[in-house]
């Protein structure tokens, strides 16, 4: 009872911690990370499941900073690059899976959640594809794990090989799995890296539905397929930015406030981590996860920074 009161008082002050404003991005992910391996946590279910909307909205209050001319100029470059990206991927993911013995289901949904968008890929795929509940966890845990070493990874490295703004912005979001981890390390990175990183993101995060509808199609599956209405929404809000400067200062406001949601919703996807996490994935999804990424990683690297492919 004791360590429990300990537990949840613990929780409570990391999560007003990152809702403080005070800390980083990866700094709230680092913080959710070491709760989550060293203590049990009282309410995974709940910070899942408010992970999720608080991050869709983070985004969304995004939008209010970010300028729609910009946003159409990346995005445009973006739809071309993620396609060539998911195609590439998914071909190389399905070939990886056969090689290292993965189950067929597991294999996919993570070759999905590499591809597209992470945890959300996967959850909108997974019910399409009869996954069962171990299947999906072993995805989401995947590919988890690897978006927590990529946001605490990424911007050291683009520091070090003397990225730009746009550049990093461009790679984190064709490299990194999840929009929080993408979004996270390019505002660690700067405002420039976080407004292409997260409009090619989100670019690459409406290749959901033709993916779904294809898995529906092939599978012969009846699944209704969800469209992701958050991107609309973050559209609505570039959009009110840039043709109606009269509202700027609660612009600023709320983009100030999205920054924040997304901290506390890296702190929480960090809580949701732990030992038995990583036990349930095992050593052949999780070398699958791996090779997948590294391979994403490095090629999509080497095209920026040679200037094969730019914003």
């Amino acid at each position: 009872m004791f360590w429990k009161t300990v537990s949840k008082l613990i929780f409570f002050a990391g999560f007003l911690l990152a809702a403080s404003g005070f800390i980083s991005p990866p700094l709230a992910l680092l913080g959710g990370l070491l709760y989550g391996f060293t203590l049990p946590h009282p309410f995974a279910a709940e910070s899942r499941a408010l992970s999720k909307y608080l991050l869709q909205a983070s985004v969304v209050a995004l939008g209010f900073g970010m300028n729609l001319h910009q946003i159409v100029r990346a995005g445009r470059s973006g739809v071309v690059y993620t396609a060539i990206g998911i195609a590439a991927t998914m071909l190389l993911g399905i070939y990886l899976g056969r090689a290292l013995a993965v189950r067929r289901k597991v294999s996919f949904l993570i070759t999905v959640g590499t591809a597209i968008c992470g945890g959300s890929a996967i959850a909108a795929v997974a019910p399409i594809a009869h996954a069962t509940d171990e299947e999906i966890a072993v995805s989401l845990g995947t590919v988890f794990v690897l978006n927590s070493v990529a946001l605490l990874l990424f911007p050291p490295i683009g520091y070090a090989l003397h990225m730009s703004q746009p550049q990093f912005g461009l790679w984190a979001a064709l490299a990194i799995h999840d929009t929080s981890s993408v979004v996270g390390a390019a505002a660690k990175y700067g405002n420039e890296a976080l407004a292409i990183g997260t409009t090619v993101k989100l670019a690459r995060a409406l290749w959901i539905l033709p993916i779904a509808l294809f898995t529906a199609y092939k599978l012969k599956s009846k699944t209704n397929v969800q469209w992701p209405w958050f991107i609309l929404l973050f559209c609505l809000a570039a959009f009110a930015n840039t043709y109606l400067p009269q509202f700027a200062p609660a612009y600023a406001l709320l983009s100030r406030v999205g920054r924040i949601g997304l901290t506390v919703t890296l702190y929480l996807i960090g809580t949701g981590l732990s030992r038995a996490t990583l036990k349930q994935v095992g050593t052949k999804p999780l070398m699958l996860g791996v090779l997948l990424w590294a391979v994403v990683a490095i090629v999509s690297l080497i095209a920026i920074k040679w200037g094969f492919i730019s914003i």
